[in-house]
């Protein structure tokens, strides 16, 4: 079976965008390419949510067809995990339901399926989140507000990339901050399966500045092949719809 390529952007936040383009607009854009953007909202343990971060932290996800997350600083490392999965599994359900669309007709999807039938679309799909590829570019919000939740961060790293080796498909990942002094987003890990690469980019974080988090993620996305991933999981999910589709003649 085709395993196929899940791309992700994970968007570690903990404030509304304050300068340049709509994230939203940016999202419904990237998300058409086959790229879904996930959020997490970073709090102090302190802090009381903020119903605008709150609003624009979850119209980002819906927009990248992505998950969103409010956390307090000490939960972010457990939450980055739940999310980079969830994301994955709803992807490949995503592109599972199209194709029992195309099969079955536009009212069918997988809760639709007689019972039998259902347990070994959701069986296979369970395989493919272990065993497909996983691209994930870490997009972290380095402006001056973040600077007490940086330590949580980089916790939160450490873990997610022990969680990726875990699985039985392969993964790449990247490192981007934004805001920079030149640059809207900067690069701070090429694309790498190497988790011993990550403690070598901490020292490079360097908080401050405004959030410009629309250009950030429009910037962010350019590293991916757009498309190609999208095609890729479209076959993957192809092969497990007709499957079953040949096994219930």
């Amino acid at each position: 079976m085709n395993k196929g390529t899940v791309r992700q952007i994970l968007l570690i936040t903990d404030g509304c965008s304050n300068q340049g383009e709509d994230p939203v607009a940016v999202c419904q854009r990237v998300a058409q390419e086959g790229i879904t953007v996930n959020v997490i909202g970073v709090l102090e343990d302190d802090q009381t949510e903020d119903p605008v971060g709150l609003k624009e932290v979850n119209d980002i996800a819906d927009a990248g067809h992505g998950i969103s997350r409010i956390v307090y600083a000490d939960d972010l490392s457990e939450t980055v995990q739940m999310v980079t999965k969830q994301a994955m599994n709803q992807t490949i359900q995503g592109y599972v339901n199209k194709e029992l669309q195309q099969i079955f007709g536009q009212e069918t999807n997988e809760e639709s399926l007689p019972p039998e039938t259902r347990g070994e679309v959701q069986e296979v799909m369970e395989e493919l989140g272990e065993t497909c590829d996983l691209q994930v570019l870490i997009l972290v919000d380095t402006s001056a507000s973040m600077q007490n939740k940086m330590s949580a961060v980089k916790e939160s790293l450490d873990d997610l990339i022990l969680s990726l080796d875990a699985r039985a498909g392969s993964h790449y990942f990247s490192i981007y901050q934004f805001p920079t002094r030149k640059k809207v987003v900067k690069e701070l890990l090429e694309w790498t399966d190497d988790g011993n690469r990550l403690s070598k980019i901490f020292p490079k974080f360097a908080v401050g500045g405004i959030t410009p988090t629309g250009a950030a993620i429009r910037e962010a996305a350019k590293a991916f092949h757009v498309n190609m991933g999208d095609e890729v999981m479209r076959g993957a999910a192809y092969d497990v719809v007709d499957s079953t589709y040949r096994q219930s003649l």
